[in-house]
């Protein structure tokens, strides 16, 4: 039998995936002892942070019955997704290899990675009035994430 996830609860589970992305950038800043690297991981973290602000507000906006409703599609669809990325630990601690400059870089790609598909699925769900035009805006920055990261990863290689 699937779950079917109330507004709140979705956006509470948004609020931990960049509560474990911050806490992954500070946790992986005090492992690096290059000042640019930690100073550019501290600053991703503060960027989770401000997410995770964004979140907290939009859950504060719903409603009860929001609060309480099953769903906010009538087939689950977008429900049943956001479960499958939940079942597969996308919001939770992951293993992600810490120990060089290199596997921080390459962990934090694919939880940003993660995350995206995680924001793209809460999209379907997340009624304009909660403020739907902010998801994207997150999506946009995640990506933009992605795209540092791996600006720092290829400068690595050279």
């Amino acid at each position: 039998m699937s779950h079917v996830f109330s507004a709140d609860e979705i956006f509470e589970m948004a609020e931990q995936i960049e509560m474990n992305g911050a806490r992954f950038y500070r946790v992986s800043a005090e492992k690096v002892d290059n000042k640019t690297d930690k100073e550019f991981l501290l600053r991703l973290a503060e960027m989770e942070d401000d997410h995770l602000k964004t979140f907290a507000a939009m859950r504060t906006r719903l409603s009860g019955e929001e609060k309480e409703s099953p769903s906010f599609d009538a087939n689950n669809e977008s429900g049943l997704y956001l479960k499958s990325l939940a079942d597969t630990k996308v919001f939770f601690d992951k293993d992600m290899d810490t120990s060089s400059i290199e596997g921080i870089y390459k962990s934090a790609v694919m939880a940003e990675k993660d995350s995206i598909a995680f924001y793209v699925g809460m999209k379907e769900l997340v009624p304009g009035h909660l403020g739907k035009d902010k998801l994207d805006t997150i999506i946009k920055e995640e990506m933009g994430h992605i795209t540092t990261l791996n600006e720092k990863l290829l400068g690595l290689k050279k």
